[in-house]
């Protein structure tokens, strides 16, 4: 089976700009929160791609990595690369590493951080894209 369906095409939110392919060349490099430096270079969103239902960013986070608590108006999915990504919530900690991935819902407090010494690399979706007006982080 192939995807979309024969005679049918995407609408909606997965729809390009434009109507066609578009190969987007470079990702643009975000400004992180958090207590160090921390790398996010977004290839689909609001900044990069003018993509507001869906971003798609590539993150390097260092060891001992820690951003402030938020709750976010967008569903995050995290697929970790290399590393270990901790996911706290009001629940407790979850331990996310290379190979493995974490769903967490819009509404959800949530604070992420990487303990390891090596740090992590992962892959951050947000639907509708991440907006600083729409993450509503923590007080510092």
């Amino acid at each position: 089976m192939t995807f979309p369906p024969s005679g049918a095409s995407l609408r909606g939110p997965l729809a390009t700009l434009g109507g066609m392919s578009r190969l987007i060349p470079t990702p643009t490099r975000v400004e992180a929160a958090g207590n160090k430096p921390k790398l996010i270079d977004e290839y689909v969103g609001r900044l990069n791609s003018g993509h507001q239902a869906v971003s798609v960013a590539h993150m390097r986070s260092p060891g001992g990595w820690v951003e402030p608590g938020q709750t976010p108006e967008f569903d995050e999915f995290t697929v970790v690369l290399a590393g270990r990504l901790r996911v706290t919530s009001a629940t407790g900690d979850l331990d996310v590493v290379a190979g493995q991935a974490v769903v967490v819902a819009a509404g959800e407090w949530v604070r992420y951080s990487t303990p390891d010494p090596e740090g992590a690399e992962y892959v951050a979706i947000c639907l509708p894209a991440f907006a600083p007006d729409l993450v509503h982080r923590d007080d510092s």
